[in-house]
């Protein structure tokens, strides 16, 4: 237990756990987030190319900042989350659609968390945003596996079963993603019912509320 406690940043301090789990969470789904970009670029070999880059580390790299750094991307005509996601799964859509389509869904996540990747006291997350950023993500998981091209092919590879094998790794990763938005939901919507219920009993005991 001491261990643990002195492991603990200085930050932890103005964070109630309902922050610290939303902190955790952002963290995890945005690194779930880049594994499936590495997993992308490795079935669309020729995605990273088509912003010029010489290797897909690079332009993994450029992602990660400009979903971290709230940066918009030129090519995707500076676009964000919703509006970057429709564009991305388009037929339309010329370049890197692996960058673009994670780029889009990572910045959707920190926009439903109200622009932030890290939760203190002072802050507010509106849980219906957040479940409809999971709601999102399922209907992105399922138009990856089913839009094409006007060749016929698939926009992108991801999951595969054929009769060499399966490989769900995708599907199974997005649902990771879920499953966190629908917990932290879940744990917002508890947090906001317990200071309303904490409210109206103080009203109906007559009780003063405490000043300091």
């Amino acid at each position: 237990m001491v261990h643990q406690f002195s492991n603990g940043k200085p930050q932890e301090f103005f964070q109630t756990s309902v922050d610290r789990m939303a902190t955790l969470s952002m963290r995890d789904n945005l690194q779930s987030l880049y594994l499936l970009m590495n997993k992308l670029y490795l079935r669309n070999p020729n995605q990273w190319r088509e912003w010029g880059y010489t290797d897909a580390s690079s332009a993994a790299r450029d992602i990660r900042q400009a979903i971290e750094q709230q940066k918009a991307l030129p090519a995707l005509g500076n676009r964000r989350d919703l509006a970057a996601l429709s564009y991305a799964l388009s037929p339309e859509f010329r370049g890197d659609r692996v960058g673009a389509f994670i780029y889009a869904i990572g910045s959707m996540l920190v926009t439903a968390h109200g622009g932030r990747t890290e939760f203190f006291m002072t802050d507010t997350i509106d849980p219906q945003f957040v479940s409809n950023a999971a709601r999102n993500i399922e209907k992105a998981t399922w138009m990856l596996s089913q839009r094409q091209g006007a060749n016929g092919e698939l926009l992108l590879f991801s999951n595969e079963i054929s009769e060499e094998g399966s490989n769900l790794s995708f599907a199974v990763e997005f649902g990771k993603i879920v499953a966190r938005l629908d917990l932290l939901t879940q744990m917002l919507d508890e947090r906001y019912r317990r200071i309303g219920l904490n409210y109206a009993q103080s009203l109906l005991l007559m009780n003063f509320l405490p000043v300091q």
